[in-house]
């Protein structure tokens, strides 16, 4: 990759409620990709494989950012404050804090968050509605048995929150899916659903086909 793929840098950015980390890519362009993760523990095992998606599209000379919401990754408020009206709020001031036009990709139940964002396009990779979210967490506590959501302690708010949301399909839109997906998309990859693996990790193959996607279907 070329040096601006390296250009790694780890920012801030600024919204109502307080100050959450950003992690920059490339130089400074006239359009940057803003990543919105899945939610919850698939933000976990996702992380890696978008920043190296991050990287290949810095590498052809496209800025990126993933920024962390509220009460995720090292944010100060607890996971239990969180609600979906929270991450709204400070996606869409993430995006207005980076540098040209903004487009968002966004993963699975992260293509809940970027309602507030004005964005010139978004790109969502097998995008989940609200309701499909919640299910998912009430069979986790149903599964483990206790008061928390595979681990996490999440408030009635942002439960409720979740209910009838759909991702946004203002502006321009793309939705790809996998392979294995049968569901309607403008276009279908080939990989595994990295959401659902046991660990952390990443498939090069699809990532590479993301960010060449991505890359495309912004006109780099």
């Amino acid at each position: 990759m070329t040096r601006a793929a390296d250009r790694l840098r780890i920012t801030r950015y600024e919204w109502a409620g307080g100050s959450e980390a950003m992690l920059r890519f490339g130089d400074d362009a006239d359009r940057t990709v803003v990543i919105a993760l899945p939610l919850f523990e698939e933000a976990n095992r996702t992380r890696a494989a978008f920043v190296d998606v991050a990287r290949r599209l810095a590498a052809r000379g496209i800025a990126a950012a993933l920024p962390d919401l509220p009460g995720t990754g090292e944010s100060e408020l607890p996971t239990a404050a969180a609600t979906l009206a929270a991450w709204r709020t400070a996606f869409a001031a993430a995006c207005a804090q980076v540098a040209g036009d903004v487009y968002v990709v966004a993963c699975r139940g992260g293509a809940l968050v970027d309602a507030d964002a004005d964005a010139a396009g978004r790109w969502y990779l097998a995008p989940q509605s609200g309701d499909a979210v919640r299910r998912e967490l009430l069979r986790l506590r149903q599964t483990g048995g206790g008061e928390d959501f595979g681990g996490n302690h999440l408030s009635a708010a942002l439960l409720d929150g979740l209910a009838g949301q759909e991702p946004s399909i203002t502006g321009r839109l793309r939705v790809v899916r996998l392979d294995s997906d049968p569901r309607a998309a403008d276009r279908k990859l080939a990989g595994p659903p990295l959401w659902r693996a046991s660990e952390p990790g990443g498939d090069a193959g699809l990532q590479a086909a993301i960010a060449d996607d991505v890359a495309t279907w912004i006109g780099a």
